[in-house]
């Protein structure tokens, strides 16, 4: 694995960090315009950026340990990490913001394919280090919020993947004390205090998410039919879920939690008790495994597992489902035992689940006792 010093051959011009995300409530609702309620997780992608000393971008991933380069201009990026930086320089000049070429470092402890969404992070990452780069010149085009559309249109435009705007708003606007309350459709967000007393706990399932993307296009496609036959522009407008019942089957099942999973955003975001907020995750598990059939029973049995375990008050999926990563909610100062206890049960037939949230302490592997 190359060294940032080496890569560079001394220090970089300008470095950025930005965070994953862990979606608490308000699953699959951002492509239809609705409500979400997602937190920074501890783990981040860091962006190192030097000047290249050609007319090449030279791009290399720790994480990856891969090269990647392409001409700084009319060059592209082969599909993989690049074709995210590759976005991110790109649209950047689109803003009529001149970028020299770069030798770009990228170093990661989020955990690739665990539903955190490494791919926002480094989006987010990228863009930072560049504004810093580039100083008051993109600073004044690129506030958080624009970054974070700018971030979702090179994941859609240069990566291909057609993702609403939940993470990348999440990993340039979130914190990890304070949940993001986003308005998909508005852009309008605010920062949601945490329920009080209380820590996350998140543990990949160790399943990878292999038909995350045509499961993704396939729920997307059936809420835009149900809509269409709604007579709405998106499931977000509708607020009473009888109006559903004429819907055909599947449609009707996947409006009913895209609708039902808005309000339960709606009434977190007001605030409401740790207890309360353990009930709106439960019952989110329930209409994502069984209306809107993103879950798998290696989830099911984590979120079982977890539910069990003392202290934690709600549990469910997050992400985009056939695989990834579970999130609680747990009483503060028990989450480490819950988050074993959890983990214990879940990995007794061979399964190879760790923890992501709380962090194991220096030394400790993810699932190693705690």
């Amino acid at each position: 694995m190359t060294s940032a010093e080496t890569f560079f051959g001394g220090a970089p011009v300008a470095c950025a960090t930005a965070p994953g995300r862990v979606n608490l409530l308000g699953e699959h609702t951002d492509y239809n315009d609705g409500f979400m309620l997602p937190v920074a997780t501890p783990q981040g992608t860091t962006v190192a950026l030097a000047r290249s000393h050609d007319d090449q971008h030279h791009l290399y991933s720790g994480t990856l340990d891969g090269n990647v380069s392409f001409a700084a201009k009319g060059g592209s990026a082969p599909q993989g990490f690049g074709s995210y930086i590759e976005g991110c320089i790109r649209l950047v000049e689109a803003l009529g913001v001149e970028i020299p070429p770069l030798r770009v470092f990228v170093s990661s402890n989020l955990p690739l394919g665990s539903g955190l969404s490494s791919s926002a992070a480094l989006e987010v990452a990228t863009l930072r280090a560049l504004r810093q780069l580039l100083g008051d010149e993109l600073a004044s085009r690129m506030d958080d919020v624009k970054l974070a559309q700018i971030a979702q249109r090179a994941e859609i435009d240069y990566a291909h993947v057609n993702c609403g705007i939940m993470d990348q708003m999440a990993s340039s606007l979130c914190d990890e004390r304070n949940m993001l309350f986003i308005d998909a459709r508005t852009l309008e967000h605010r920062l949601v205090k945490m329920p009080e007393g209380t820590e996350l706990i998140v543990i990949d399932s160790g399943m990878p998410r292999t038909l995350a993307a045509s499961k993704y296009n396939e729920r997307r496609a059936e809420c835009e039919e149900a809509s269409r036959k709604l007579g709405v522009k998106a499931l977000r407008d509708v607020t009473d879920p009888s109006v559903l019942g004429p819907l055909p089957e599947p449609l009707r099942r996947r409006a009913r939690h895209v609708v039902l999973e808005d309000l339960r955003v709606l009434e977190a975001a007001k605030g409401v008790s740790a207890e309360r907020f353990g009930e709106l995750m439960n019952a989110s598990h329930d209409s994502l495994r069984d209306d809107y059939e993103v879950s798998i029973p290696e989830l099911d049995k984590l979120v079982a597992a977890l539910q069990a375990a003392p202290g934690v008050l709600g549990a469910r999926l997050t992400g985009a489902g056939f695989g990834g990563a579970c999130v609680a909610l747990c009483r503060a100062g028990q989450a480490r035992q819950a988050a074993q206890i959890a983990l214990s049960n879940y990995n007794k037939e061979g399964r190879k689940g760790r923890i992501l949230i709380p962090v194991p302490a220096p030394g400790k592997e993810n699932n190693e006792p705690v």
